[in-house]
């Protein structure tokens, strides 16, 4: 095995920061606008970083144009790190979060687009601030790394090993055979969505700056608001139009490409896609059923708290409209088992992702007729086509090792001094990127009150969630470390 490529796995890390200091950058017009004073801790901030992403990036420049699997494990991890750690710093520089604790959860919440807060009341945070909270679950919602795959051509290097450990899902799935094409097209699809609910959301109720952050947190299906009451701060218009756009965020970019393109036929034969559809029409039918006939909601309300709040968690984003912990203990049950499922593959939700819940199941009940026909071969099918058994192997592994990370974490939060339903209920959201769970974490509630070893724990649980497990994982594997 050869050698580790140090100084091409830096060279990005430093590019990395450059962007990030950039992206600070657009957060300096809404300081102005509102006049919210905080311009001199954000330039601050991003000259910090420009500085030290620049020189690492400058300092790296003679590097060996090769990179394998091993530096893009390395690289999408230590990005995110890199990234986290400098986007903490305009929190910091402008006295919004003051305690460095704080503001690596926000950030590390934010950029793996968990929504998960420490803020206990957002309203008095700067404009700016604001921006710049939404600004990173929007980069993190697709992947700043998959942004960089669409220039890393430039640099003398391909992507192709970047895209394999970023791309959200089981899979990575290519709208076009070259990757720098398929990742600008990515971006074009995820640009266009926000683009288009910033136009309606302003037509709705919001202005400008409400409309433009509460997008770039709906296509990252990340649920960072501008206001304490998150969603239910705005009228039936804004809610029904949020519901649409956190449904297509939850879709394969794939296939929203696709359906932009207005290909059908390359769309609903897609089994994942069924499922994640029918899946939300069914439970917004039972969830509203159960809120009409146990609350004082006429219908409407009912159907339209139901369908938010379901598709939501399901897709990870983390939006609210209601305390639906506070409805029937059925559906707290419900919702937080969803906590785990996720939307599609290719989607920027967190989760397991439906995908994987399809083929584990398929490979249960597969299981119960190669006990009655042992010498049978039943292959698992997804789009009439056979899996090879190395993808349901590799879907069973994941599988196993997120629901061992579950228990591993609920019992290091139950002996950090937390009840049991909140132990339970902050692993799970964290660990599948959606931010509200259930107990002390609940969607009336936050983060604020945790110890700070309990919030860098959980934001080891969004990254590792975030990032697939395996990407973070691998790491810490002696195989990886292993030259030889």
């Amino acid at each position: 095995m050869r050698s580790l490529n140090w100084r091409i796995i830096l060279h990005i890390v430093g590019l990395l920061m450059v962007i990030n200091a950039m992206g600070m950058l657009l957060c300096l017009p809404w300081s102005f606008h509102f006049d919210d004073g905080a311009w001199k801790g954000i330039l601050f901030a991003s000259a910090i970083t420009l500085a030290i992403g620049g020189s690492i990036w400058s300092m790296t420049l003679g590097h060996e144009p090769s990179i394998g699997k091993r530096e893009g494990f390395l690289v999408v991890t230590l990005g995110w790190l890199f990234l986290t750690l400098s986007g903490a710093l305009p929190y910091l520089f402008t006295g919004s979060i003051p305690r460095f604790a704080d503001a690596f959860f926000e950030t590390v919440s934010g950029f793996t687009t968990t929504g998960a807060s420490i803020l206990t009341d957002i309203e008095a945070l700067p404009r700016s601030i604001l921006f710049w909270r939404s600004f990173t679950q929007w980069v993190g919602g697709m992947g700043i790394i998959v942004l960089t795959i669409a220039i890393l051509p430039l640099l003398g290097i391909g992507g192709m090993q970047l895209f394999m450990a970023e791309s959200p899902g089981p899979t990575a799935d290519k709208i076009h055979p070259r990757i720098k094409e398929t990742a600008k097209r990515m971006w074009a699809v995820y640009v266009l969505l926000t683009a288009v609910e910033t136009g309606l959301l302003m037509f709705a109720e919001m202005d400008l700056f409400e409309a433009l952050c509460h997008s770039f947190t709906t296509m990252a299906t990340g649920g960072f608001s501008t206001r304490n009451a998150s969603a239910a701060a705005f009228g039936p218009a804004v809610q029904y139009i949020m519901i649409l756009f956190m449904f297509l965020a939850g879709v394969n970019f794939t296939l929203n490409y696709f359906l932009i393109r207005g290909n059908w036929r390359r769309v609903w034969p897609n089994e994942e896609f069924r499922t994640y559809l029918f899946s939300v029409l069914a439970l917004a039918l039972v969830t509203t059923l159960i809120v009409f006939g146990t609350t004082e909601n006429d219908l409407e309300q009912s159907f339209r708290d139901g369908l938010f709040q379901i598709v939501s968690i399901l897709t990870t984003t983390g939006f609210v409209t209601a305390d639906y912990t506070a409805w029937t203990p059925f559906l707290t049950t419900l919702f937080f088992v969803l906590l785990f499922v996720g939307g599609s593959s290719g989607s920027t939700s967190g989760g397991v992702k439906i995908v994987r819940f399809t083929v584990v199941i398929k490979n249960g009940l597969l299981e119960l007729r190669r006990i009655l026909h042992p010498r049978a071969i039943f292959p698992v099918r997804l789009d009439k086509y056979a899996l090879n058994e190395s993808i349901t192997f590799n879907i069973l592994g994941f599988f196993l090792l997120y629901v061992t990370i579950f228990v591993f974490g609920s019992m290091v939060l139950s002996a950090m001094g937390f009840d049991l339903v909140t132990a339970i209920g902050a692993t799970a959201t964290s660990l599948g990127n959606v931010g509200p769970g259930i107990g002390g974490v609940g969607p009336m509630d936050n983060f604020a009150w945790i110890s700070d070893p309990g919030k860098y724990f959980l934001a080891l649980l969004m990254l590792i969630g975030r990032l697939e497990v395996f990407t973070v994982l691998v790491l810490f594997t002696r195989a990886f470390w292993t030259d030889r």
